[in-house]
């Protein structure tokens, strides 16, 4: 496939959240990608509020929307899987039987190297080539230029089919699931950090000292600015908890199947989900005010778990 093609070549993504709308903006801005279907599970929910709005999303970014997974990947060369962690696996099992022969299938979803395994058996036998994804940033503001990684035996052709969407790709040399490990692992540090936040600040504002505590800890690691950082740590919690949720619990199967107990992680899993499930906007409440978020929090908390 010359670069021409790759360009011209169609495009589908499997999920059609941030992410993917993110990476359309992005080529669609560049005037990359005229081709691009889309399934989504809330294309099919029994929410007809939610239906629209999926629908909506798909008019918004010039994507030709699909009621069914395989409408939406017949004749593409190029599927992306972004989904959540959860339903990684499910998403790569129902696509395989659909997939066009030789098409790339890029799972850019946050899970386990084990859960990719076992995903790439089932897109290999089908006669896909599959492609373990790990998207390293969040995709704002960079869009379609988000750092990625990728791995496994199909890491050349994924890297020139990147290559001529103008996306940032680098391989992570090995097989598949060496990808996700690294961001799996970096993970543990990322969303755990959110959790640590979440848990000190919280428990500062209801002792009443989490001025003292944050400035303290300003003094200990000068620079780090831990007032802004507990703003910012909130509201990622606050607005995609739920998915960082998802995604720990991959995390913690991955250091499990390091031969370690992954006690961090799930850890991490509860004050995502915790958070997540409240569904507070932090835009709402002000994002930069960590006193204002953690309070909304709190308060929220003492109504849903007394």
């Amino acid at each position: 496939m010359t670069v021409r093609d790759q360009r011209t070549a169609k495009v589908a993504f499997i999920g059609f959240g941030e992410a993917a709308s993110a990476f359309r903006s992005g080529w669609r801005g560049a005037g990359l990608a005229d081709t691009v279907a889309a399934f989504d599970v809330k294309t099919g929910s029994a929410d007809a509020a939610v239906r629209a709005r999926k629908w909506t999303d798909y008019a918004t970014a010039g994507v030709t929307g699909a009621e069914r997974v395989e409408d939406a990947l017949a004749g593409a060369a190029l599927v992306f899987s972004l989904v959540t962690a959860d339903q990684a696996q499910a998403a790569a099992r129902d696509a395989a039987a659909h997939l066009a022969p030789g098409a790339l299938f890029f799972d850019g979803n946050s899970c386990a190297p084990g859960t990719k395994r076992e995903s790439a058996q089932a897109v290999e036998a089908a006669g896909g080539r599959y492609v373990d994804l790990a998207v390293m940033a969040p995709v704002h503001p960079k869009l379609h230029k988000t750092p990625l990684l990728v791995a496994g035996p199909h890491a050349a052709e994924a890297l020139a089919a990147l290559s001529a969407l103008k996306m940032s790709a680098r391989e992570a040399p090995g097989p598949v699931g060496t990808a996700s490990s690294i961001k799996m692992i970096r993970s543990v540090m990322m969303k755990g950090l959110e959790a640590l936040f979440l848990e000190c600040v919280l428990a500062g504002r209801k002792a009443g000292v989490d001025e003292v505590v944050l400035d303290s800890l300003d003094v200990t690691y000068p620079g780090f600015g831990f007032k802004e950082r507990a703003a910012y740590m909130q509201e990622r919690v606050m607005t995609h908890g739920v998915r960082r949720a998802a995604e720990m619990r991959e995390v913690a199967r991955t250091v499990d199947e390091l031969g370690l107990a992954g006690g961090m992680a799930r850890a991490a899993v509860d004050w995502q989900q915790r958070v997540g499930d409240l569904k507070l906007d932090a835009r709402a409440i002000g994002e930069g005010d960590y006193r204002a978020l953690a309070d909304a929090i709190l308060a929220r908390l003492d109504t849903v778990e007394r």
